[in-house]
């Protein structure tokens, strides 16, 4: 029988685990974390192993030509954050981009309406979503080698090693990711990249052993070499080779120049958790304002199953993604006002009512990011260390560009920059892009902390925000967190949600003046937490839980 992504008949627990948990949306990426915790690796060393391992076995989403970020508390009680995401080429000037978009007769090629993605985006209002000109330096690797280095216990080529079997050995593919590997066969051109990620010409099927061999070469050059191999060696020419064969400017010095970087989270407070998010560039405070705009309302004092609850949040979210796209750029080329403040909230949460605003409006950065997916994973030890890990390419399998040889597939986060001077996220040599990976860290208590997520474009902040009631607001257990049913807030301004929410709630969104649609529930996201409490009392517990609309689980030893 053929899988069928709408179906939701599974149940799961919570999971529990006295030594170390792993939540991620592929089994062998999580055994893979587990692996490495067993021999004698902490919750990074082990975030880092998962990461690579989902490079491998699900590529659909993430790779080696993307960027990656990280949230955590360590044992020893300090609260930080990496971010390894790399910007525009030096020479990617807003003037250069257009002229050789003007010059190139295939630059046309390179916009979603001509390779099948669906989008309302006009082309010509922007950046190419494909090609050599959406492509960013990628922070990865180096981000994987900085996390281990300064947080780990084990080595570089330690945490490669389970990614470098499954890539040299193969794996049986699974459900989900078998799907989304269907898009491989018409993004990919070149004969190259189509040797690199597809069979014959074709997506590997469900169960189907696939194995990517030059892109286990790469990742056992980066065990041996080190990270600067991609960004200094023999695979950062071939990436800049592979862009500027096709037009584009990024230079090895372009990539030589990345350095990831260790910056301070963003927090606030919701009904009494600390929830913190990435700082700009990244769109953390919008779940920040999100919450605070809720909380100001009161959107969590209502009943689970009301229709008020939902009305108040998604009206909350709606003004805190208006200004969130209207403000969120580098830090380092324009000054963001405080979105995460309570007296920010306290103004924005003036307008609502008990009916839906029409007269708010999304305030979009780039539409191509709406529904972009990613992977992202969760671990804690029993030392005390917990992390959120995010890794991603934009789009898919990115810009449907791999590097020479190296079987890396390059990224599209680019594409979230405008080609318009005024626009706060317009194009600038060096600049990093709006971008929407967000991990997450709460503490819920004095001696309660989860690192949790919601992968998937513009439905991220909105998965913290629901994730965080859940638990917070109805003192749910993590799984049922997970299940229960979503909404999301559109583009378009409709409000989605999942067919399972109960049909009379969704009537009464209708009559509030909402405009209601249903959508599949791969449309609606993919969380993961892990929750660590009793460590200071002695008597620590582990817990952890994963999206049931993915492949993944929650594992522990």
């Amino acid at each position: 029988m053929e899988p069928n992504p709408d179906r939701f008949a599974s149940r799961r627990s919570t999971v529990y685990a006295p030594n170390g948990l792993v939540a991620t949306s592929q089994p062998l990426a999580a055994e893979a974390g587990v692996e490495i915790l067993r021999e004698g690796g902490n919750a990074f060393d082990a975030a880092v192993a998962t990461a690579a391992a989902l490079n491998v076995v699900e590529p659909t989403s993430t790779g080696l030509g993307g960027d990656v970020f990280a949230l955590y508390r360590t044992a020893e009680g300090e609260v930080g954050a990496m971010r390894s995401c790399g910007g525009a080429p030096a020479d990617a000037t807003i003037e250069n981009v257009e002229a050789a978009l003007e010059s190139d007769e295939n630059s046309s090629e390179y916009y979603p309406e001509s390779r099948g993605y669906a989008t309302d985006a006009d082309a010509d209002a922007g950046m190419p979503f494909l090609g050599p000109h959406a492509v960013t330096v990628p922070g990865t690797a180096r981000g994987w080698e900085a996390t281990v280095e300064k947080l780990g216990d084990l080595s570089l080529a330690d945490a490669l090693g389970p990614a470098i079997e499954y890539a040299t050995e193969g794996y049986p593919v699974s459900e989900i990711i078998a799907g989304h590997w269907t898009g491989a066969e018409d993004l990919f051109t070149d004969d190259h990249a189509r040797e690199a990620y597809l069979k014959d010409g074709r997506a590997p099927e469900v169960g189907e052993t696939m194995a990517l061999p030059r892109l286990g070469e790469s990742m056992r050059a980066i065990a041996e070499q080190g990270a600067d191999v991609v960004y200094e060696g023999e695979i950062a020419e071939q990436i800049a080779e592979e862009i500027q064969d096709k037009g584009g400017f990024m230079t090895v010095e372009d990539l030589a120049a990345h350095e990831p970087e260790f910056v301070e989270p963003v927090s606030t407070t919701y009904n009494g958790a600390e929830i913190y998010e990435l700082p700009p560039n990244n769109q953390g405070l919008i779940a920040l304002e999100a919450l605070n705009i809720a909380e100001e309302v009161g959107a969590g004092d209502h009943p689970l199953d009301s229709p008020e609850r939902i009305h108040y949040f998604a009206e909350a979210m709606k003004r805190a993604f208006h200004d969130g796209h209207r403000y969120i750029t580098d830090p380092e080329y324009e000054e963001i006002p405080p979105l995460a403040s309570e007296s920010w909230a306290e103004k924005r949460a003036e307008g609502i009512g008990e009916t839906a605003d029409s007269d708010v409006t999304f305030g979009v950065p780039d539409s191509h990011a709406e529904d972009a997916d990613t992977v992202l994973l969760t671990v804690a030890d029993d030392e005390g260390n917990l992390v959120s890990f995010i890794n991603s390419r934009f789009a898919g399998f990115g810009s449907g560009l791999v590097a020479g040889d190296t079987g890396i597939a390059l990224q599209n986060r680019g594409a979230s920059f405008s080609l318009d001077p005024e626009h706060p996220n317009s194009l600038e040599p060096g600049k990093r892009p709006f971008h929407t990976l967000i991990p997450g860290l709460a503490k819920f208590g004095e001696d309660d902390w989860a690192a949790f997520g919601v992968m998937g474009g513009f439905m991220q902040p909105q998965g913290h925000v629901q994730v965080v009631s859940n638990v917070v607001d109805y003192d749910m257990p993590l799984q049922a967190a997970l299940d229960q049913p979503r909404w999301r807030y559109r583009e378009s301004g409709e409000l989605a949600v999942e067919g399972r929410l109960d049909g009379e709630v969704q009537s009464q969104l209708a009559r509030k003046g909402h405009d209601v649609r249903v959508l599949p529930p791969v449309m609606f996201g993919g969380a993961q937490i892990t929750r660590l409490e009793g460590l200071e009392s002695g008597e620590p517990v582990i817990s952890g839980a994963t999206e049931p609309r993915k492949d993944g689980n929650a594992t522990g030893y």
